[in-house]
């Protein structure tokens, strides 16, 4: 695992067709200001260790998940990290489908 991590370290660990599986390492990142995920899949996500929250831009509601929790996220829904726990390491498991 990547210490003193700069930006998000990102790892695709499964997939095939139009499947990406992806670990995602995150240690206080967050999305650049103004900047929106606008995603070509579905996407499906859980938190496996960690804290984070996700701002949806339609409805500009935000969701604070802690380990366990997951989100399906439609494709061409507009998000964004608005931030990911400094102390510690916040560890994403990502399934995309195109």
């Amino acid at each position: 695992m990547p210490k003193n991590l700069a930006s998000e370290f990102v790892e695709q660990i499964g997939g095939q067709g139009n499947v990406r599986i992806e670990r995602i390492v995150s240690h206080g990142q967050s999305s650049p200001s103004g900047f929106w995920y606008d995603q070509e899949e579905y996407e499906w996500v859980i938190l496996l260790k960690g804290a984070a929250a996700i701002r949806f831009e339609k409805c500009d509601h935000v969701v604070e998940l802690t380990e366990g929790m997951y989100l399906q996220i439609p494709a061409h829904t507009k998000h964004r990290v608005e931030w990911t726990k400094v102390n510690t390491e916040t560890i994403w498991l990502a399934i995309y489908v195109g």
